[in-house]
């Protein structure tokens, strides 16, 4: 397999060159399971499993391999096998809360170049959710494009995209029907040789017929969705690196039903800009837009400038990030209390050794 065709960078390449030295090679990971990987190589397809000073050094589960990592391996390639010894820096992270109560983060998928947020144009549309997922996606590092699939069963395309693109100022939107195969040649700028993509959605938007449609086979079952609410099955249960005719790789995701926010540098501000470009037009600087005086938000939603279940679900989201923030402090807070707790207790043994007890 050419690496550069696999997504191979010089990016990545300044990161391995003392690993190569070394006598290192490398591969991409094309599915992860909890004990196994299957890798991207030169030498082909490899089953890989990481190394016990790697899982040793790794203390949550973003410090182990992810669909898309580069990895520095040590090939075995006659057994079609190899071992983990090190990640390569990620250049983007599609990450989100682990579902349930746990504050924890789970890595989607690594080094994406583009986000295809999939959307249907049937019973299941919604602009809420599509900023969800927006705010994810420009958090990652990627760039998002929206298909909205299903174009075949809306009366009103023009109306859906106009909706769409008042939640996503400046994101190309792409109407399609992958059943009827319309549509798709929008996609061929964005699959290029060797860049990645992934398709992120809800179940049964259609993730899995795009990416049959994009392969020219079946790789991905289907389901139908549910009668009543167009509501999908899971059809797709692991994330996988797939590779393209055309040199291009996508990465189709089970749907998520819970989508969990894990971080927002400046994702909020990107997904919601109409909102951060009045709140810099606000009176005062530390302006909450609830009743203050010459509050531009709470003015553009008078005048019907602005949505208010947007603004709502904007709030909604900052609120939520803040608990997240809090959260996340306390178990970096806990997660250090145990480390020092662990350095003291083997300084003890140390001790206890040498005066001989």
């Amino acid at each position: 397999m050419n690496l550069n065709l696999l997504g191979w960078s010089n990016f990545f390449a300044s990161s391995f060159a003392a690993y190569g030295q070394a006598g290192y090679a490398v591969g991409r990971v094309a599915i992860a399971s909890r004990t196994l990987y299957t890798l991207y190589t030169e030498s082909g397809e490899l089953t890989a499993e990481i190394s016990g000073n790697l899982r040793s050094r790794a203390t949550a589960t973003q410090d182990f391999p992810a669909v898309g990592d580069w990895v520095v391996i040590r090939s075995r390639a006659l057994e079609k096998r190899a071992t983990i010894h090190a990640l390569l820096p990620r250049k983007s992270k599609f990450s989100r809360k682990t579902a349930g109560a746990r504050t924890e983060e789970q890595v989607v998928a690594t080094n994406i170049d583009t986000v295809f947020l999939v959307s249907g144009l049937d019973g299941d549309f919604n602009p809420r959710r599509i900023e969800r997922y927006l705010l994810l996606t420009w958090e990652s590092g990627a760039n998002p494009v929206i298909l909205l699939n299903k174009a075949d069963l809306c009366p009103d395309i023009d109306g859906r995209v106009a909706e769409v693109a008042a939640v996503a100022p400046g994101v190309p939107i792409i109407p399609l029907s992958a059943t009827h195969q319309q549509g798709l040649d929008a996609l061929n700028s964005y699959l290029q040789p060797g860049q990645t993509v992934a398709l992120l959605g809800s179940s049964g938007v259609g993730k899995s017929t795009i990416t049959n449609q994009l392969k020219g086979e079946t790789v991905q079952s289907v389901q139908a969705v549910r009668r009543g609410d167009d509501r999908g099955r899971h059809t797709t249960t692991h994330r996988e690196l797939i590779l393209l005719p055309n040199g291009s790789l996508i990465i189709d995701t089970p749907g998520m039903r819970e989508i969990q926010i894990w971080s927002a540098g400046e994702g909020l501000e990107e997904t919601f800009s109409d909102i951060a470009v009045l709140a810099e037009r606000c009176r005062f600087r530390d302006c909450q837009h609830n009743h203050e005086p010459g509050c531009a938000v709470q003015q553009a939603l008078e005048r019907g400038s602005l949505d208010e279940s947007r603004f709502l679900n904007y709030r909604k989201l900052q609120k939520e990030l803040s608990y997240l923030t809090r959260r996340q402090d306390q178990r970096a807070s806990l997660l250090e209390k145990e480390r020092w707790k662990k350095i003291h207790k083997s300084l003890r043994n140390q001790d206890k050794s040498r005066r001989g007890e």
